[in-house]
Formats: C-alpha cells, structure tokens, sequence
C-alpha cells in the first residue's frame, strides 16, 4: 500500500483513533503541524508531522499504513544491498528501499520516505557527509534517522558525520542482527 503524504483531519482522527475534534483542537493549538487548504476552511497534515505528533504523544502506529519501519539501505556493494534487504524482509517489521549512489538515495529519500537509512559512507558520486547533511537541512525530512556503515574507521571522519547529521556509525565487517536491533532501537527512540 502506497502511503499518503497529507492526510485530512478525518484520516488523522481515524489513524490515531481519536476524534476528529481532538485532531483539530491539536492542529489548532500547533501541536500537530499541517497547512490549511488555500482559500478554505480544511487543514491537512502531511505524514511527517503525522508521524511527530504520534510519536510525540505516544500513539501506537499500527494505524498508519502497515506499521512497518520503512528502511532505505544506501551501499554500492551489491552483496551488502542483498544482506540487508534479505534479513530485512524475512523479518516481517521492515519495508525496504534501496540506492546504490548518493544521487538515488535523495531521489528515493524524497518518494520513499524512509524513517531510517542505513548509508554506507563511501559511494560512488558522494560521500555520507553529504548525504546527511542534506537530510537534516530539509525540515520535512528531519525526522529521519541515519545510520552510518563503513569500513573507514578515521575517528575525525567518524566525529565529522556526526557533527552532520549521522546519529550512529557501525564499522564494517558487522553483524546484522545487531544492526537490525540497533535500526529498530534508533527509529523508536
């Protein structure tokens, strides 16, 4: 099922399983951000503010969609790609996307909308650095977790990916259920 990017209030209130009512008075009061329809009444919330506010006050997310954590895997080794999405499916919490440059993961980052992306540092156009940064300059896509795989262990390239954006930095070879653990720990914090 292809996810929405702006929800009514109706389809908030029935996501959340509150009323309609609640969802307004939110939307009013500036707890849950959205926009009102130019020259109307309505206001619509995209699914990033959905998401915050659900998370904000703790409101289970198993109306949204699938309730899968969406995963957008970014590595130009084809055997990595495989592992993660291989591990990732059979797990059944997980619906994945996946990029083998920088320039593809901003395309599927934008359409995806992924909550976490698992990056690997050195790709063929970019490097992390820049990938993170141009996820957390877009207010739209900051909610969006980062997790940096590699094999460089340089600790000032290490500090200067978090200093952009990266919230956690794995070092290659790995083991991916603990990766995957970490994901999932990383996307509910």
């Amino acid at each position: 099922m292809r996810q929405k990017a702006v929800y009514t209030t109706g389809e908030a209130a029935k996501i959340c399983k509150l009323s309609q009512q609640t969802v307004i008075r939110c939307f009013d009061s500036g707890q849950l951000q959205g926009f009102r329809v130019p020259g109307s009444k309505f206001r619509r919330i995209p699914h990033d503010a959905l998401v915050r506010f659900m998370k904000d006050h703790n409101i289970p997310m198993d109306g949204l969609e699938d309730g899968k954590i969406r995963v957008l895997v970014v590595d130009d080794d084809p055997e990595v790609v495989e592992l993660f999405t291989d591990a990732l499916k059979a797990d059944g919490r997980f619906q994945v996307a996946t990029a083998q440059t920088g320039y593809d993961a901003g395309v599927l980052t934008q359409q995806f909308r992924p909550d976490i992306v698992v990056l690997d540092y050195m790709l063929p156009d970019i490097n992390g650095n820049v990938v993170c940064k141009t996820i957390r300059e877009n207010p739209n896509l900051s909610h969006i977790r980062i997790l940096i795989i590699s094999g460089m262990v340089n600790p000032a390239e290490v500090d200067r990916l978090m200093q952009a954006g990266a919230d956690e930095f794995i070092k290659k070879p790995f083991n991916i259920e603990k990766v995957i653990e970490r994901v999932v720990e990383l996307v509910n914090a």
